[in-house]
């Protein structure tokens, strides 16, 4: 996809969401002399300026940082591997791992719930995720989408199993569940649009490239 609505060519737009993500991304940004010259806890500025020169934060929901990248709104992204599994696009670069916002996607449900007669219902946000996942085991799954209080669907009766992210699986158990299965571990990744990676290659790969050492150091 073009570079179409960043028309500044000599800056380079950086999209993040809030929340735990940006928490634990802006140590390594900071690191990288990446700082927001407002704090985003009181602006209500959705595009930040940065101390670095020609460097801007784009505030955004989660889910929509893949769409921002693939289309040039964005020149790079940090979105958790969950959200670009979601993703029916995948016209962008994921040149690294982060290793932040860590936790796993996984299959939970009542201890005591039984297939019947190899059919499932599953309650989950990541619809396009836990549709392939059952597909791979040949099991039947209706899946419905939801997009909050996953552990209120087994509890109610609405399906058998959720689909959902999991970290300390405090959650699970105060209502009454157990993680099944695994589907994969989840972190959170740098992206970037592709046409940025050629025409902002020098700035780009400067970021790519100073995130990775900083990654590697811990």
């Amino acid at each position: 996809m073009g570079n179409t609505f960043n028309s500044n060519p000599d800056e380079v737009m950086l999209a993040v969401s809030k929340g735990r993500i940006f928490e634990q991304a802006m140590p390594l940004l900071e690191r990288i002399g990446i700082t927001p010259t407002d704090d985003p806890d009181k602006s209500r500025k959705l595009v930040l300026d940065t101390t670095a020169p020609g460097v801007r934060l784009l505030v955004i929901r989660a889910t929509d940082v893949p769409t921002y990248v693939e289309y040039g709104a964005a020149d790079l992204g940090i979105a958790g591997k969950d959200v670009l599994m979601e993703y029916e696009g995948s016209d962008y670069y994921e040149p690294l791992d982060l290793k932040i916002a860590q936790c796993r996607l996984a299959v939970a449900g009542p201890p005591q719930a039984v297939l019947v007669d190899g059919r499932t219902r599953v309650a989950t946000k990541y619809s396009k995720v836990a549709r392939e996942y059952y597909a791979r085991l040949g099991v039947q799954a209706e899946v419905i989408k939801l997009y909050g209080s996953m552990e209120l669907a087994p509890l109610v009766g609405l399906a058998d199993r959720i689909v959902d992210l999991v970290d300390t699986g405090n959650t699970l158990r105060a209502n009454g569940l157990v993680e099944f299965e695994t589907i994969c571990e989840i972190s959170s990744r740098l992206i970037v649009n592709k046409a940025a990676m050629k025409t902002k290659h020098k700035r780009v790969s400067a970021i790519i490239a100073a995130l990775r050492a900083v990654v590697k150091d811990g």
